[in-house]
């Protein structure tokens, strides 16, 4: 590790401190339908967009028909999706001349895309066309992140609101997600990538003769707009097959930190939404403070295991850091940075090859999507991921002093509780389970490309990135096989909707309860000892429910490599 690593991680954890306050006012006051800058501008097509959908900014509904809309919306989504992807060869903006996409393959994209997770078992550049990168994945990437801030908000108004039936309106939110918030901010990064060099273009791939003399076809195409969205909305999928290590998705240093502030930017500011409508923004500020523990050691611990380099080569007087599928230009500090960065939040976009880090240094980015990536999490998902477990500690402490627990004055009882386990536990049971099936069938098994502690750590980093709707991966496992594009389209599909019901079901039952005043026995809920519960509930349930996994995959393979083997 070196100072100027550290500068740079320092750098980074400033800016998204110093936006979280103005980002998170705009979005308040966007959320609570107050005028904006840019109403006057945007307010007539967010009026024609509640006429055509058949309702009105001051409608509301009941948590159930809330969960229904959103359901019905992800439905249609999934649906024109798939088909976009059958009907590829026929379709116009396909200067590439690309095949349809085999069923199983869209369907696992439909999925991945529509769940905000953005697993791809493909090549951009070699599989969908310039129609099927806009009209389908790029829409995906602005509506399934939407979808994911308005939940959050959902279940914000459960905790503020007092003796209600309603929790907000799915369509009034998802518009103004996008039409304020995500909508505008991609219009300024779009430019912005195309000035640093990222393009943006309808023309044909372009051939060009390399300085052997040889020929090569180079893949352009509309990629600053899908960037944009990719890294904001923290869907993740690559306009090209390398991602953000690609030069042309991320050209040099300012770019990459622009794209990690990106994916962090929004997660973070919602902590500030929660403070501002729940009336106490020292609230909002301490789950902030779990979510800025965790990450932070996160960090340290990579950035120190990759700096610390392989054993082996050192055996072999190969002094130095482990460089080894990483980017020059990036380094160790930022690969380190932008990998821990990418898993705390459910973006899975990637400028290094997770799958050559060390094994502990790859283990942090598994644990984070193993927490259900509640470290700011994705757009919305991570603030109601995080209230989930804000819910158990909170009954934790209840249990400690004898008393009913409660939560901003509402009294957290056994329906919240359960519904809040359920939510938890169901990424485990996909992660876990699937995982445990495909370790044992000889035609799973062979799509990994390592043997050992390293093969099993591959197929685990699938499911768990699947279940938590990250989308990024150990690049040795080969998924584009027809049993992993189904189950891994059940995990998201798990990891998403599994989640999202029962958090929403919390809303609608919190948000009809009478707010008690707090007493000399209610537990403080926005200073440092609730921030250390929480973090320790936090790792508990993950540490409980997922040490054996690691101690069978990373673990297993650092001990190994310390005694001198190799897979």
């Amino acid at each position: 590790m070196t100072l100027n690593g550290w500068i740079q991680i320092l750098i980074f954890c400033g800016i998204i401190v110093l936006l979280v306050k103005p980002l998170g006012g705009y979005m308040t006051r966007v959320y609570n339908g107050e005028r904006t800058f840019l109403s006057l501008l945007l307010a007539p097509f967010e009026r024609l967009l509640y006429r055509a959908a058949g309702t009105g900014e001051r409608e509301e509904q009941h948590w159930t028909t809330y969960v229904g809309a959103m359901l019905a919306f992800n439905v249609l989504g999934f649906l024109i999706l798939y088909l976009l992807q059958r009907l590829q060869a026929g379709l116009p903006f396909n200067p590439a001349g690309m095949a349809a996409v085999p069923q199983e393959l869209s369907f696992n994209t439909a999925v991945s895309f529509v769940t905000n997770t953005n697993w791809q078992n493909y090549g951009g550049e070699s599989t969908m066309s310039y129609l099927v990168q806009m009209a389908g994945l790029t829409v995906q990437n602005f509506v399934s992140a939407a979808t994911g801030m308005a939940l959050a908000v959902a279940l914000i108004r459960g905790f503020a609101r007092a003796s209600a039936k309603t929790v907000g309106n799915f369509w009034v939110d998802l518009t103004r997600s996008t039409l304020y918030v995500l909508l505008p901010i991609c219009i300024v990064l779009a430019l912005v990538y195309v000035f640093l060099g990222v393009p943006q273009t309808l023309g044909a791939y372009v051939d060009a003769t390399t300085l052997e003399g040889g020929k090569q076809t180079i893949a352009v195409g509309p990629a600053a707009s899908q960037l944009a969205i990719k890294m904001l909305g923290t869907n993740g999928g690559g306009f090209f097959n390398a991602n953000s290590a690609h030069p042309f998705e991320n050209p040099d240093a300012l770019a990459n930190l622009i794209q990690m502030v990106s994916i962090f930017a929004i997660g973070a500011a919602f902590t500030n939404v929660f403070g501002r409508m729940i009336g106490d923004q020292k609230q909002g500020w301490a789950i902030f403070a779990a979510m800025g523990v965790l990450f932070l050691a996160g960090v340290f611990f990579t950035y120190w295991a990759e700096a610390s380099g392989n054993p082996l080569m050192h055996a072999l007087g190969l002094e130095g850091g482990n460089m080894e599928g990483k980017e020059v230009r990036f380094g160790i500090a930022l690969s380190a940075l932008f990998a821990v960065v990418t898993t705390a939040a459910s973006c899975g976009a990637v400028n290094a090859m997770h799958d050559s880090f060390t094994a502990l240094g790859g283990m942090i980015p598994l644990i984070n999507m193993e927490l259900g990536e509640v470290i700011i999490g994705g757009v919305g998902a991570g603030l109601y991921g995080i209230l989930l477990f804000v819910i158990i500690a909170i009954f934790v402490s209840g249990l400690m002093v004898g008393r009913t627990p409660e939560y901003l004055g509402k009294k957290i009882e056994a329906k919240e509780v359960k519904m809040a386990m359920l939510a938890i536990l169901c990424l485990p049971l996909a992660m876990l389970g699937f995982t445990a099936i495909a370790v044992v069938m000889p035609s799973s098994v062979a799509s990994i490309a390592n043997q050992g502690p390293h093969g099993f750590s591959e197929i685990l980093y699938a499911y768990t990135s699947a279940t938590a709707n990250n989308g990024s991966a150990f690049g040795g496992l080969t998924g584009n096989t027809p049993w992993y594009n189904l189950t891994l389209g059940i995990a998201m599909l798990m990891g998403r909707f599994l989640v999202i019901v029962p958090a929403l079901a919390i809303a609608g039952s919190l948000a009809a309860k009478k707010t008690v005043p707090a007493s000399a026995g209610t537990f403080p809920t926005n200073g440092g000892l609730f921030v250390g519960l929480l973090v320790g509930v936090i790792l508990i349930v993950g540490g409980l429910t997922f040490l054996p996994a690691l101690a069978l995959g990373p673990i297993a393979e650092h001990l190994a490599i310390l005694s001198g083997q190799t897979f």
